[in-house]
């Protein structure tokens, strides 16, 4: 992974984008391995890696997860639409590469308010008629499933695959299961929901991670970042029925690395790895 932040000059910097705050979807990004990050951006990833120094599993585990679980719905079901809610900055195996490599006619469309999401999004996908990219603020879902661009691709009277992958927990306060109650009775049945979140265990070690790496992004210049427990998340996923996360476990959460891995773990889970978690429910 690269440490070097980027640098642009004003020229090169997407209309909108302030260099001097630091931002979410750049963060993570940075953590996957990209560039696309400034000083500011980098000055939170030290803080973090200094309190935590394993938390880049968090980003792996997070990115593991979305990867699988797409596939998953890409190969074993019908659904030929897929709305990705925070959807972040490019990196490889983004949804669109991911699902349309089963069949290149799946719409997928991104969702995001960041400028520089959108600036490098639109870039990316200018050749492509199945993926759009849309502004809205995925936390009020009425401007989401109101966008004429999401209605002008998406068909809500047919299954959808909605994906809150690493969003909700930058949620602050109680309403996120009022978002997501929103967004799921919207969905017609057949319908899926992939969510993943950042997650507290209430194991007193693990605890302590979360609450460390809380701290920073909560009390810091990005101002959220909270780690729920079991209860907390599968409670946004009320009214769907849950998926076996694993072949040992029964239907709900799973830390994202033992969320149907693709082969043995030869090495075990850091502690780290253990703090995010993912689940995936069906609209009967």
């Amino acid at each position: 992974m690269s440490d070097a932040p980027s640098t642009p000059s004003p020229s090169q910097t997407p209309v909108g984008v302030d260099p001097t705050r630091p931002s979410i979807a750049r963060i993570y990004d940075g953590f996957l391995g990209g560039n696309n990050f400034y000083e500011v951006d980098r000055v939170v990833m030290e803080k973090i890696r200094s309190a935590v120094p394993e938390a880049v599993h968090i980003a792996l585990g997070n990115r593991g997860f979305h990867n699988r679980a797409l596939r998953m719905l890409a190969n074993q079901t019908k659904i030929r639409q897929f709305v990705d809610c925070g959807s972040g900055l490019p990196t490889a195996e983004n949804t669109h590469q991911i699902v349309q490599r089963i069949d290149k006619d799946t719409n997928v469309v991104y969702i995001d308010n960041d400028p520089v999401v959108l600036a490098h999004g639109r870039a990316l996908l200018a050749e492509n008629d199945f993926t759009h990219m849309v502004e809205a603020d995925i936390f009020k879902p009425q401007d989401v499933l109101g966008h004429p661009e999401v209605l002008r691709h998406i068909d809500f009277a047919e299954p959808v695959a909605l994906l809150q992958v690493g969003t909700m927990h930058h949620f602050e306060g109680d309403g996120v299961v009022d978002i997501m109650r929103e967004y799921i009775d919207a969905l017609p049945s057949g319908s899926y929901v992939v969510l993943s979140h950042f997650f507290d265990p209430e194991v007193p070690e693990l605890t302590e991670i979360a609450k460390r790496i809380e701290q920073i992004l909560v009390q810091g210049p990005l101002g959220a970042g909270r780690f729920r427990t079991r209860a907390e998340i599968e409670a946004m996923m009320a009214g769907l029925e849950l998926i076996q996360p694993n072949a040992t476990s029964a239907p709900g959460l799973a830390v994202c690395d033992e969320w149907w891995p693709d082969g043995p773990r030869l090495t075990p889970l850091s502690n780290s790895a253990k703090c995010v978690a993912g689940i995936v429910g069906y609209k009967p």
